[in-house]
């Protein structure tokens, strides 16, 4: 005998509803199984071997919670909807739940796109006339004791009255005003029709009291669950007596779902919301003016990340031993960088996603630049930024997360553990997506945006302190950090955003037109109401476009990852400001830089004055201790004098050339070396002048020369000591001479840029999608065709066939001879069992070569490895 289950595997009869969700994948071409694997990854990973298994998979609980947390609003609402209603549901009744008495039209209007979706990622299946909804997705949104339907709804009379007395069910009915019957059953669909019934439903209410009516407003809407005592008031006595509230515990009583739905006017939900909410204009800027506002920031970026990077050139902070950075060293690099500390963090977090930053692996690690950063120092401006921003689009890493708390209460550090979100690339995307989509130049308002986000993917808890869920908490940093980075400019999506994401440019307008566009777009969003009516929009990939918004056209490969960074660096590097050969020197011992530097000019800079003021001009301070550091470095007076007067602008000012005069002529009279260690000095007297100082007492200096003093300080004190004391002492070499003292770099070993940590598996591509579904169909077929001889009426068995081999090798020579079709049992070396449809094209020595209908190419397969094999029926070959 059969089991329904190996009937249910066998193909439909034509014009027949499916009888099972395998059936009615059965049913799909090659174009909606694509969708439908593209839209449910998950179910690819690894390749199902047939159909059955397919339909399987796509019912696991773990597999339909992720296809539920993916539905936008209303899909979500329609698929809650199927859940409440009759099992299998019709399509006028489950329009009516949702549009309710009144026929609400944007509600009957985005209905069927919504249960398209629902039918594409196989959560629901069957005819218009049977449609049900997935089981495990049934049992978690359908009402319970336990979980209540996010519908508010309560059970079935049916169901709140299974395992009541016979006797008790009668007398409701005879409440009603219904003639008895003679069995439980038949009452129950007495009043299941009473409730259903508006007109006789409104007269029966008609005659409750007014607090039985305020009892029942106060459940109508969820939850129906309600508290009443041994000996219940009159006006809830009423409710009791007639079924209007059934008892479902002791003390309990619920409004069955007949009942509240009259009440609601037919609506399953309080509130429907079939079309996206608009993402709303703020302000409407020119676009030239958003596009340089953007460039700016995009070299204020640059600027900041080697700066963070030059602090850290010796090597930077000790890593936690728990992993990341101390609270004390984001703040010292908030200082150096003059940001707060929520910002350092994202620049530390920036750098180390771009793989420019990362642990030195040493014993006492420490952070420190990778070699990737001298190379991304080479690179043109245009190429840094897209780098910058690319790593930022896709990092899952979450700087806004700093400092708060994990699932078990410990601290959240910089570049330390627990900080990937795996919804942040997403989110990213999706919220500058919504950018694009507004008129050229206009910022949206933020309230907006994560409207149209939780229509989108409606949020299910996770909230932080201050009530936001991540979804919502990752689109503002989104914006703050695209603003910081340049995508956005005042609060718009500049046109060098526009390239990274990958979607095409805004067309041109001019400024009559933008403004018309930001009072079309204030007036309720135009777009939204056309692509709410049913506007068609291109879809690319699994970004499927939401209503009242585009399509969203992300890079996902890395060739066009790749080639939108290229495009963007192409757009932003006219826009950002050329590096300079000059600076401006001023009396007051400053050198005014009016933009960026080029690098070799900079670098000498740094070293021969200290940074006093940042902004759209530099500041540049020279003093005594700037100078010697130049001198400390190599370089002469002279040497000094040539490169300023070739780099600036406007004459050496006299004070400067003073200053720098009188630090070389004191800089390196005084040699310290190591003895411990020694000063030495030609002349004596500066020697006596040293001895006499109070301040040199700690030095413990005594004279061995009358131009040597030595010292029990180490070299690196004595020379900080002397510093300190107004002297310009330099340090020598066991040679004598002057050691030029430069900042070593320090680089980690090569470091690859962190992986972002994926939500889920990989969106398959073209390639893959054809092979499994090629797999998938060849495998349903092994398993569903009829055969021959005596399992001729047991398809899909899920056993492999088994023949001897004598019988295989004749079976396998005779589909030569005739070009048949065969069916195969198959055992790969390691074990690994299979079904294959093959058509045998050669056998000899012991393997036979024929054409794999499931890999759809031609094989060769040892026959001791083949377990038996079976001739397919001839409407099968």
């Amino acid at each position: 005998m059969r089991t329904e289950e190996q009937r249910a595997q066998d193909p439909a009869p034509a014009g027949t509803s499916p009888r099972s969700l395998a059936e009615a994948l059965r049913t799909r071409d090659d174009t909606s199984l694509s969708a439908l694997l593209r839209t449910r990854p998950d179910l690819i990973t690894p390749v199902p071997t047939d159909l059955t298994q397919l339909a399987t998979r796509a019912a696991t609980r773990a597999s339909v919670v992720r296809a539920l947390e993916r539905l936008d609003r209303f899909a979500l609402q329609t698929a809650e909807a199927l859940a409440v209603a009759s099992d299998p549901a019709t399509y006028d009744e489950l329009s009516g739940l949702l549009a309710g008495d009144d026929r609400d039209p944007a509600v009957t209007a985005a209905f069927p796109h919504a249960l398209a979706t629902l039918h594409e990622q196989a959560l629901v299946w069957g005819a218009d006339d049977r449609l049900r909804l997935v089981r495990t997705a049934r049992e978690l949104l359908a009402p319970g004791p336990q979980h209540p339907s996010p519908t508010g709804l309560g059970p079935t009379v049916a169901e709140a009255t299974a395992g009541m007395s016979p006797g008790r069910v009668q007398e409701m009915v005879a409440a009603c005003g219904l003639p008895t019957t003679h069995d439980s059953v038949s009452a129950v669909a007495s009043l299941t029709a009473l409730f259903t019934d508006r007109e006789r439903m409104s007269a029966l209410l008609g005659t409750a009291p007014a607090e039985s009516s305020e009892v029942l407003s106060r459940l109508v809407w969820g939850p129906p669950y309600g508290q009443v005592t041994p000996d219940p008031a009159r006006h809830l006595r009423w409710l009791i007596d007639r079924a209007l509230l059934l008892p479902t515990a002791p003390g309990t009583v619920v409004l069955p779902r007949e009942a509240a739905l009259h009440l609601r006017a037919g609506r399953a939900h309080r509130e429907t919301d079939p079309v996206a909410p608009p993402v709303e204009p703020a302000r409407t800027h020119r676009p030239r003016m958003v596009d340089t506002t953007a460039a700016g920031q995009a070299y204020t970026a640059l600027a900041t990340v080697e700066e963070l990077l030059k602090d850290w050139h010796e090597g930077g902070p000790t890593v936690l031993r728990a992993g990341g950075l101390s609270v004390r060293d984001l703040k010292r690099t908030a200082v150096a960088l003059d940001v707060g500390e929520p910002v350092a963090a994202f620049w530390v977090e920036l750098a180390y996603a771009a793989g420019l930053l990362a642990s030195d692996g040493e014993a006492d690690e420490r952070y420190a630049a990778t070699p990737g950063y001298d190379d991304w120092l080479e690179l043109p401006a245009g190429e840094r930024w897209a780098r910058l921003a690319s790593a930022w689009l896709t990092a899952t890493r979450t700087p806004g997360l700093v400092g708060g708390r994990d699932a078990k209460d410990r601290a959240l550090s910089a570049l330390g553990p627990g900080l990937d979100r795996s919804a942040a690339p997403e989110v990213r995307h999706r919220v500058l997506a919504l950018l694009g989509g507004l008129p050229e130049g206009s910022s949206a308002v933020p309230e907006s945006v994560i409207a149209r986000l939780h229509w989108e993917r409606p949020p299910r808890g996770g909230r932080s302190a201050a009530g936001e869920d991540l979804r919502s908490r990752l689109a503002r940093w989104t914006l703050s950090e695209a603003e910081l980075l340049g995508v956005t400019g005042r609060g718009a999506l500049s046109a060098q955003g526009r390239a990274l994401l990958g979607l095409p440019p805004a067309p041109a307008q001019d400024g009559a037109h933008g403004a018309e566009a930001e009072s079309q777009a204030g007036a309720g969003g135009g777009r939204a109401a056309a692509a709410g009516a049913g506007a068609k929009l291109p879809v690319h990939r699994h970004h499927r476009p939401t209503d009242g918004g585009p399509a969203v056209l992300l890079p996902r490969s890395p060739a066009e990852r790749a080639a939108a960074a290229v495009q963007a660096a192409r757009i932003v590097a006219p826009l950002l400001p050329e590096p300079l050969d000059h600076v401006l020197l001023q009396a007051d011992l400053t050198a005014v830089a009016p933009g960026p530097l080029e690098r070799p000019l900079a670098d000498t800079l740094g070293v021969l004055a200290d940074v006093e003021s940042k902004g759209g001009a530099t500041v540049y301070r020279f003093t005594p201790g700037s100078v010697r550091r130049a001198l400390d470095a190599g370089r002469s007076a002279s040497d000094l004098h040539t490169f300023l007067t070739a780099h600036s602008r406007t004459p050496v000012p006299q004070p400067l050339t003073y200053l720098i005069d009188d630090v070389a002529r004191r800089h390196g009279h005084l040699r310290i070396g190591a003895a411990s260690a020694y000063v030495r000095c030609d002349d004596d007297s500066l020697l006596n002048e040293i001895l006499a100082d109070k301040r040199a007492q700690g030095l413990r200096l005594r004279r061995l020369a009358p131009t040597v003093l030595a010292a029990q300080a180490d070299p690196a004190a004595l020379l900080e000591g002397l510093r300190s004391m107004g002297f310009a002492p330099a340090a020598e070499s066991a040679e004598g001479d002057v050691l030029i003292t430069r900042a070593h770099a320090h680089r980690t070993p090569p470091r690859s840029a962190p992986e972002p940590v994926p939500d889920g598996p990989p969106v398959p591509d073209t390639t893959l999608l054809s092979a499994a579904i090629r797999a998938i169909r060849a495998g349903d077929l092994a398993s569903t065709s009829p055969r021959k001889g005596a399992g001729a009426d047991l398809p899909g068995t899920g056993e492999l066939p088994r023949t001897g081999s004598a019988e295989t090798l004749a079976t396998m020579q005779a589909a030569v001879l005739t070009g048949g079709t065969v069916w195969i049992g198959y055992v790969n070396a390691e074990g690994a069992a299979s079904q294959r449809v093959i058509a045998p094209i050669r056998v000899e020595g012991g393997f036979v070569t024929a054409y794999d209908h499931t890999a759809d190419e031609v094989r060769t397969y040892p026959l001791h490895r083949v377990t038996g094999v079976a001739e397919l029926a001839d409407d099968q070959q």
